[in-house]
């Protein structure tokens, strides 16, 4: 199944995060980035190796033959997918995900208001 093969482990999506964060970049400049302990540059290209099959970077030729990486997915449509997927793969549905945010006393009143002007304001401008 195509979705669980582009899926992204944790580490690839903080990889993902970092080329955001820090724009393009080689390996070596990524790999200096990540938090204690740093992983080692040859596991890093490995990640980022994923990424680029998976069609998440893309890179170009920098200086002394290194290769610049970069994102070719923008950070509000990874997002949205992954929430999407997330919702779907544990709740079925939004209404279900809400509903546990509600009994875990995560979503209080005024945040579900919120939410509710939200929905409204979307559905007047589509």
């Amino acid at each position: 199944m195509k979705e669980d093969k582009d899926r992204l482990t944790d580490k690839e999506e903080e990889t993902l995060l970092l080329l955001w964060e820090h724009g393009p970049c080689t390996v070596k400049e990524l790999a200096a980035h990540y938090s204690t302990p740093k992983p080692h540059v040859n596991t890093v290209s490995t990640f980022i190796r994923s990424l680029e099959a998976k069609g998440y970077v893309g890179h170009q030729q920098a200086r002394y033959g290194a290769f610049n990486y970069f994102v070719l997915k923008e950070k509000n449509d990874y997002k949205r997918s992954a929430v999407n997927r997330f919702v779907n793969r544990y709740f079925g549905n939004c209404f279900s995900m809400v509903s546990q945010l509600v009994d875990d006393r995560q979503l209080d009143a005024d945040e579900l208001k919120r939410l509710l002007k939200m929905v409204e304001k979307r559905k007047n401008h589509d």
